[in-house]
């Protein structure tokens, strides 16, 4: 796998000063995670024009009224889904495909789902010139999930959803982990879901703000 940490790369200090101020000091203490994340060049996942400010505590806007997660936020979650190396991952929402990145550089395999076609392309531009060969892009409906390629050892959803949906529950793994908005269209829990047998137990993150996904078992627009 690919890890991108250029000597001469003139973002390399905004990278390291973002993991430290923004991510380890609010208690992100997984070490696979802060590694990859001062390694992955987050201002090649943003619009040009906003490449300086890319490693700011802030999430920023993208084409078609999307948005690239807050550092600290993406951190967050995918903290939450215990990645060992060896897990099927299925994103739902790839965005730019930042989160996507830091997915597949912790993780086996990762099946990211996006509903804008444009954006798909872009993100799988971007990570094929990064040497990413572990991910599979698919355009449709996430909110749906992807059944034909469950069961997943986790599911994360970078964008919000009313509520849970049993189809998504449905295509995880015995012991798999689902991390998830969920909420209003305004304001959201950040929801961590594991599979322990036949029983789910959920446990609230905090509160965030994501913008909404689109489908079936999402929001209609």
């Amino acid at each position: 796998m690919n890890h991108h940490d250029v000597k001469d790369d003139p973002f390399c200090s905004l990278r390291h000063n973002m993991v430290s101020s923004q991510i380890r000091s609010r208690g992100i203490s997984n070490q696979r995670l802060l590694k990859v994340m001062q390694c992955i060049p987050r201002h090649l996942f943003v619009p040009r024009h906003l490449q300086k400010i890319a490693y700011d505590d802030r999430a920023l806007p993208l084409d078609e009224g999307q948005t690239i997660s807050q550092p600290y936020i993406v951190a967050l979650m995918t903290e939450a889904l215990c990645l060992k190396g060896d897990e099927k991952v299925l994103e739902i929402g790839t965005g730019s495909g930042y989160q996507t990145a830091i997915l597949a550089s912790l993780a086996d395999s990762v099946f990211t789902i996006e509903r804008l076609r444009s954006l798909s392309h872009m993100a799988e531009k971007n990570l094929q010139a990064l040497g990413y060969n572990n991910i599979r892009f698919v355009i449709g409906d996430g909110t749906l999930g992807l059944p034909d390629k469950a069961p997943y050892n986790c599911i994360i959803a970078t964008g919000s959803l009313p509520q849970l949906p049993e189809t998504l529950s449905a295509q995880l793994d015995e012991n798999g982990i689902l991390v998830a908005p969920v909420g209003g269209r305004s304001l959201q829990k950040l929801l961590c879901v594991k599979k322990i047998g036949s029983k789910v137990k959920r446990h609230d993150l905090g509160g965030c703000q994501f913008v909404p996904l689109i489908g079936q078992n999402g929001w209609s627009s």
